[in-house]
């Protein structure tokens, strides 16, 4: 009875930790061609290939799809992490966008709104 008690609580314990993704930065350069690399950080109680985070994504201001970056593995011990996203084409004009992040089990977390300011030109990768 000791085992499942423990198990269980070990379990739960397990799921209060990896909540919901939570974004805790992004920023967002242009490149000479008007597209955008937009590097985005994420914090994520990931336990396995179980339950991690697995995509962000960037959504104009009518909250419909711009972007989406695929995560195709855990970070156990990589929190919080960046990853980037290359060539994106933003709304001309925006003055602003949105990021979520999404795991496993949970799905889409809390929605950011991310102010777009001049454009910062960083080189010709992109």
């Amino acid at each position: 009875m000791k085992k499942i008690i423990l198990s269980s609580l070990f379990f739960f314990c397990q799921q209060a930790v990896a909540n919901e993704v939570e974004v805790v930065d992004v920023n967002i350069k242009y490149n000479p061609s008007g597209h955008a690399r937009v590097d985005v950080t994420l914090l994520h109680g990931d336990t396995g290939w179980d339950h991690y985070a697995n995509a962000w994504e960037i959504l104009d201001s009518n909250k419909k799809p711009i972007a989406t970056r695929v995560l195709h593995h855990p970070h156990v011990g990589e929190q919080p992490f960046t990853r980037s996203l290359y060539d994106v084409s933003l709304p001309a004009g925006a003055k602003f966008v949105y990021v979520r992040g999404r795991d496993k089990v949970h799905g889409y977390g809390k929605m950011i709104k991310v102010e777009i300011e001049e454009i910062a030109v960083f080189g010709d990768r992109i």
